[in-house]
Order: structure tokens, then sequence, then C-alpha cells
């Protein structure tokens, strides 16, 4: 029996080896209330020595804001998963009994108007400390138990002095649904005899891995397109407060040190004002300072950047605030071997939580400089907008108001005002409608935010992007816009919220069928929801009229009838017209009741050119050799957007199906080494029997390498200057300068093709983010989407491919036997917000089988 107390003891010592107690990480010579729970108590186990679970730290946040009268719990909402999104305000007694007073105040700087009368040497500065957005950079969200555990019980008169001049807003995990998913696989492979070595599974997850939430999209992406619901509870909280500090806690490779800002000079958006990064600078003293007092090594001014705005850094620079990154060398485990030795878990936290007191260090020696630095942000904001050329920006589209909304709902999110069009406008060669249109005049407080949505770029300081490098939002939502030199006259109600779009079906006592169009945004969710409830319905391929109300209605391309006279017996008259109502609901379609099969115009209703559409089956691609990022947009895009359900099956497990039950296979970016011969022999047979492959990006690569296609993919190797001689710390710099990290293209489309079927405009603005550049299909109808002769329509593309884009395929069509495969070279899903495009994906899985 001594003999397994003895063992047991020692395996125990084993597991704590690399454990440490809080005097690890807290500062010394401080005294901590005792009525305040520390972490352990709480959550089970010493801070690192396991990885924190969600429901853990949310627990550990409850207790605090029980036990502290420092500390206020504010919920933010839940995730996809449903796990709850908070933060925790904490500041003084005294602040708390007049928060909201000091809130109200807080947001006055941001208006010049009111801003000049403000003493900011007697207001509290606004701190935003930010966890681990991708889940599995877990040292933030286990440092937010530190950081809370410290403001609440920490005491003594520097500490109330700091809480006295700062309100602080604690995200303990900005993606619960990642880091809860990244907890469970390190903790499920943690063994009482530690084990270092990076090849051991614990350090190598299965895909998709912990980054991402629950639709696999990288939130730290998603703070400008804010597609998803983590980020719009978030925003709200932001900018309820608008913080001066925003700090951003995240992990890089295990053999680095710790990364805090500035970035590379040189690669910060023009939009930021250049004391932005002044003060960026002046902050990183203070972390050098505090880095320097425990050993750390650090560094600043590479590889990161102040570009894209959609990251955490980066959306404070263009909202009065100051956004700061951190990295730290990731252990992905417990105690992981790299080149620098033995990185243990406990100790990336401790470099999080000192990060997180430098800050707050930083915060009160500059507090009147941040105070003042937002004051005059938005009042430069105010002269900028003054200056700027154009007065106003006027969009919509009369053929997709849902679509519409969408975007008018996302910039509602980042507060910008925008009113209804008074009356009807023409700029741009464009026509806008009153009825269907909107405006947005330039000169607001949220004029920055506006530019950067609505403004291409061209020209560069540097050739080396961390992310994307355009982004403009009226061309990803595929939206008609137009600048507007004189706003007088053109404004009409401001749009305080997104209205649901009103029912819009007519009905007739003896009709004889039912139509739509296929413009809307949701017509693709509307006909699912009717196919599953029985209803027949066809698609015309070419175009027809009809007399309604005295008028010749068009039924373009695409349009979907509903003859009666083939539903089954239960679903006619007014259970069917019943069902149409319910099924369309808020979509914003208009459904029409034909009187006759005999049209005014073009063909009739029993013409052989209207053909049945399928109820689409749907198999996806995923896991190991797959891009978890493509499969996950294309996931949310049919589940979320569309509610139509999709099977996602692992590469691997292919092989084993029968996928006859699957009419359309789609086919994500990846590698797909890991397909096997019989796998694709069972693919190719699949499709020969009349199936619709669709693949995106790298898979028609793939694709065309095993024969399934006759795609031809153009050289990006150009003639190469053997007599060239550059120093070889440039090597790198060149490699990366080739990369296409993200810019906006224009293509042309076919509108009579069964891929172009709703769209109004023969031209969309793609996103490309690879170096693929696909010809054009030898068939006169195989390429019904190619890029024009001068697309490049803003973002940076390397020089030499300048000449390689032009008049290549977006889309390739290939035949085998009865089935098609539709080659997609580019992401026309992008970040759930590209939605221009995402039209002409969702006409592959409804028409792909009609293409001839």
């Amino acid at each position: 029996m001594r003999k397994l107390l003895l063992l047991a003891l020692i395996c125990a010592a084993s597991s704590r080896l690399f454990a440490q107690d809080l005097s690890y990480y807290l500062p010394k010579n401080v005294r901590y209330n005792p009525s305040v729970p520390t972490p352990p108590s709480v959550i089970g186990h010493q801070v690192g020595e396991w990885h924190v679970t969600h429901d853990r730290l949310v627990n550990y946040m409850k207790a605090i804001d029980a036990a502290s009268d420092r500390v206020t719990l504010q919920p933010l909402g839940v995730t996809y998963e449903g796990r709850p999104q908070l933060a925790l305000i904490i500041t003084s007694p005294k602040n708390h009994q007049n928060l909201e007073s000091i809130r109200r105040q807080h947001l006055q700087l941001t208006d010049p108007g009111k801003s000049g009368n403000l003493n900011v040497a007697d207001m509290p500065v606004v701190v935003w400390m930010g966890y681990s957005i991708h889940g599995n950079e877990s040292s933030g969200a286990n440092a937010a138990l530190l950081s809370a555990y410290y403001l609440a019980a920490a005491e003594g008169t520097e500490v109330d002095a700091m809480l006295n001049n700062t309100v602080i807003l604690l995200d303990p995990s900005f993606n619960p649904d990642g880091l809860n998913r990244f907890a469970s696989w390190v903790n499920m492979h943690k063994s009482q005899s530690m084990v270092s070595d990076p090849n051991a599974r614990e350090y190598n997850e299965v895909w998709p891995g912990g980054r991402f939430n629950h639709y696999w999209f990288d939130l730290n992406r998603d703070w400008l397109p804010a597609q998803h619901q983590e980020s719009q509870n978030r925003l709200a909280l932001f900018h309820q407060w608008k913080p001066n500090i925003l700090t951003d806690h995240h992990e890089m490779g295990s053999n680095s040190s710790f990364f805090f800002q500035p970035g590379v000079p040189s690669r910060v958006n023009p939009n930021t004002p250049l004391k932005n990064q002044e003060l960026t600078g002046a902050i990183g003293n203070y972390h050098a300072r505090f880095l320097d007092s425990i050993g750390s090594l650090y560094f600043t001014k590479e590889g990161y950047d102040d570009f894209y705005y959609g990251k955490g850094s980066t959306y404070p620079d263009i909202n009065g605030g100051v956004g700061i990154l951190f990295e730290q060398a990731s252990s992905r485990g417990h105690v992981q071997e790299t080149d620098n030795g033995l990185l243990t878990f406990p100790f990336t936290i401790r470099n999080q939580f000192t990060a997180a007191l430098s800050t707050l260090a930083a915060a009160n020696g500059l507090r009147k400089e941040m105070l003042s630095y937002q004051r005059d942000f938005f009042k430069d904001v105010a002269k900028e907008a003054e200056a700027f050329p154009a007065k106003a920006f006027v969009f919509g589209d009369a053929n997709d108001k849902a679509k519409t909304n969408i975007f008018i709902q996302m910039l509602l999110r980042h507060q910008v005002e925008i009113y209804a069009l008074k009356q009807d406008v023409t700029a741009d060669g464009k026509t806008f409608k009153a009825a269907s249109a909107y405006v947005i005049p330039a000169n607001q407080q949220q004029f920055k935010i506006i530019k950067t949505v609505f403004e291409k770029t061209l020209e560069y300081k540097d050739s080396l992007f961390y992310d994307v490098t355009a982004w403009t939002m009226p061309l990803a939502f595929g939206l008609p816009y137009a600048e507007l030199k004189n706003v007088a006259g053109t404004t009409g109600d401001k749009i305080e919220q997104v209205k649901p779009l009103p029912m819009n079906t007519h009905h007739a006592a003896n009709a004889y069928a039912y139509a739509f169009r296929w413009n809307e945004y949701y017509t693709p969710q509307l006909l699912y929801k009717l196919q599953s409830k029985g209803v027949a319905a066809k698609v015309t391929t070419k175009q027809f009229k009809m007399r309604l109300n005295g008028k010749d209605e068009l039924f373009d391309y695409g349009s979907i009838v509903i003859p009666i006279g083939l539903q089954q017996a239960g679903l006619k008259g007014e259970v069917l017209a019943n069902l149409i109502d319910d099924c369309v609901g808020n979509s914003g379609v208009e459904v029409f009741a034909l009187p006759t099969g005999l049209a005014s115009g073009g063909i009739d209703l029993g013409s052989n050119s209207f053909v049945p559409v399928k109820l689409p089956s749907i198999m996806m691609f995923g896991g190991t050799g797959t891009s978890a990022n493509d499969v996950g947009e294309i996931w949310h895009m049919l589940d979320v957007r569309f509610k139509i359900p999709v099977s996602i099956v692992d590469v691997e497990r292919f092989g084993n199906i029968n996928p006859s039950r699957y009419n359309v296979i789609i086919m994500p970016s990846g590698s797909y080494g890991n397909l096997d011969k019989g796998a694709q022999e069972k693919l190719r047979t699949w499709v020969a029997g009349g199936g619709t492959l669709i693949a995106t990006e790298d898979a028609t690569k793939w694709l065309a390498n095993n024969n399934f296609t006759k795609v031809i993919f153009r050289s990006t190797e150009g003639k190469k200057d053997s007599t060239l001689q550059l120093p070889y710390f440039l090597r790198s710099d060149e490699t990366r300068a080739k990369d296409m990290t993200g810019s906006l293209f224009e293509a042309k489309l076919d509108l009579t093709h069964p891929l172009g079927y709703g769209y109004t405009s023969p031209y969309l603005s793609v996103f490309k983010s690879n170096n693929l550049f696909m010809d054009q299909n030898n068939g006169a109808y195989d390429s019904p989407v190619m890029y024009t002769d001068n697309p490049l329509q803003s973002g940076y593309i390397y020089r030499d491919y300048k000449n390689l884009v032009k008049n290549t395929a977006v889309v390739n069509i290939d035949n085998i036997g009865r089935g098609r495969v539709v080659s997609m070279v580019d992401n026309l899903n992008f970040r759930a917000f590209w939605l221009g495009t995402s039209k002409l994906f969702m006409n592959a899985v409804y028409f792909g089988n009609l293409i001839r």
C-alpha cells in the first residue's frame, strides 16, 4: 500500500513539475484581499497546470463579480454553441457609483461640439483587455484569470490610484467555442509524466483545431465585417465605451519570443493618424520595461502590421483609440521543446499577464495624452470629412433589398449614420431610386469607418502584407453605389434599425402557377423551403412576360415557376397559398400568381425551356486535406444564410461511403493528397452519373492535375534575369511580395448562363487571394465568368501578375459523362461578407446540372 501511495505521489509531482502557484505570476510586495477568491479555489487547479475550460473561466469571473465591489459582470450574449460571452467592468468602488455618468462623459470626447468643455485631467482612461480570439492561443484566456484576480484583490495606494483613474473592460475569452475545443484537446492528451516532444499528439491538434469559432471562421478578421454573433456582441460593448486602449492577446510559433506593437512602420494603414503610432511606441516602452524586469525576450516592428481594420489590434485605430497586439510564443500544450529551451505553459501565461500590467501602467502614465488624443482624433475627423471631395455615398439595389439590408445592418453596428434617399439621384452613370436607396453623409463622427468601407486603394508603401490589402465593401456586396458631391436635399429619414422586409406575395383565386424572380439574395432559401415541403418547381432558361395588373411583368433567366397542375393533391389552392406565404416571410422575394400558361411575350409555361429543379442533396469534403476556413465559409452560407443542410464528410472517409444519395458534391480549397485512387475513381463515377462537382481555389488545381478537368493554369514563373544580384537579406521579402493576400478584380458574367441567373449587371467584383490564373476553356460556353482586360479594382498585385490575370477565367465548366465539374478558381464566399459572388456559388449548387 505504501508503494502504491509513493507511486501516486511521484506521478502527481511529475505532472505538477511545471505547474506554478500564484506567487510565480503576481507582483511582489502587494497585499491581496483574502475575501476575494483565488483562481485555484474556483477552477480547481493552479493557473497553468491545466488549460482552463470556458465553463470554469466563466465560473471564476462570476465569483469575482460576487466578491468584489470593484467588479461588475456584464453579459454580452452567447456564441453559436450557446456559451456565454461576458465582460468584467473593473474600476474603483467610487467610480462604480457614477459609472453611467463616467461612460457618458467619456463618449463626449468623440463629439467635437462637446469635447472642448471636458477636463481630461479629471477623467479616467478606458482600457479594454481582450484575450484569446484564437481559441488555441490560450495563454491569454488563462492570464485573464490572473488579471481579474489582481484587479479585484490587490491592495495598496498605487492600486487604488490606478483604479480611480481607469475603467477596465476585461473580456476573458473573445472566442469561447474555440477556447473550449482547444482546452479539451490538450487536457485530454496531458500525461502525468510530462511529454515535451513537439511530435506528440498533445501539440498537434486534429482538423479544424481550436483557432476558429463554431463555423471555423477566424474571428480576428471579423471586427469590420461583423458577420458573426460573437463579433456583433463584442462591438455593442465597444461602442458603448469607445476604449482608449484595446489589447489583443495572441500566440505565435513556439520558437519565437514575445511581440508587442508597434508593427512594421511601412505597413500602417494611411487612415491611421501618425499620433496613434507615436502613442503605440510610448506604450511599448512600458511593455519593454516590465518584460525586462522578468527577463523575457521580445521584439517589435517586425512581422506584424496595422493595415486591415478587421482585426482587434487595428479596429480601435480607426475609432479614436490605440489597438495593441501581443504575440506570445506558444507552448501549444503544457511544456514543449523549442529552439529557446523548454517552453512551459505557465511561462507563456506570465508574459501575457505581465503585458496586461504594463498596459495598465501605460494607460495611467499616459492617461491625459490618451484622452486628449481621442478628443483630437474626432476633431480632426470632422476637418477631414469637411475637406473630403465626396460629401456623401449613395447605395442600394432595387433588385436585391435583402442584400442591401445586410449591408446597412453591418454599418449600423459601427454607428454609421444612414438615411433613406429623399429623392431620385443620378450619379456615376447610375440612377438610384428613393424607394430603394440610401445615403451616408461623409461629415459625421464615423467618417473614418465610412472611408475605409467605400474607398479603393491601388498605391502602397510596402509590398508585404499580413492580411488582405483591400476590402471595398459595396463591391464585395455587389451593391450599386456612387459618390455625391452635394448632399443637400438627399437625406430623408434616419435609419435607426433595419426593419424586416414586408411579405410581398400576390394571390389569385384561380392561379395557374406561381412565379418569382431569382434576383433577391434569399431566393435559394425560399426555394429550398418550398421544395422540402414537397413543392415541385421549374426554372426558366429563357425570358418570358406575363400580363399582370395591366402591365407586362418580365421574368428573366432563372425565374422559378410553380405550376399548380404539377403539385400533389394536398398542395393546391389555399394550402399552397398559405405555404408560400409562410416560406416567403421576410425574405424580400416577390411572388406572383400567374392567371394563365399563355405568356404575353417569350415562351409559354408549357415550354421545354422550363426545366425541373432538383432539391439539392449536398455533400462537402472536410477534414484533413481541406482548408477549414473555406469549408466553414461554405457551411455558414448554406446553414445560416440559406437554411440548407450540408453533409461534411472527411476526405479519408469518402472511399467508404455511398455518394449516390447526393446530387451536389463540393470540394473546398485543399490539397486532397489523402484522397486515394479508389476514392478518386468513385468520385469520377459519381460525376459521370449526373452529379455536379463544385471545386474552389486549390481544389481546382488538384482536379486538373488528376485529369478530372482540362483546365490549364498560366505559369507564374516569369523570365529570370541571370545577371541580377540582390542582397541576401531581401530573399524572404522578394518571395512574400509575390503572395496575393487579397485584392479585388472585375469580372464579366454571361447573364444567360445558368451560373449568371439572378444577376442584373454583367460585371461583378471577385476577391482573389491566390496565385492561380486559369485559362479559358476551349468550349465557347465553358467559361461563363472571365476577368476583364483591366481587372484590378482595388488592392495590391505583384507587378509580374498584372498581365497574367487579364482575361483569365474565374469559372470553367467541364463534362464527365452526364455530370459537370464547376471549377471556381477563387473564393466566392470570402469571410461571409462577399455576398456579390455567393449567388454565383449557389447557382452552381442549384443549376449546375442544367449546364449543357
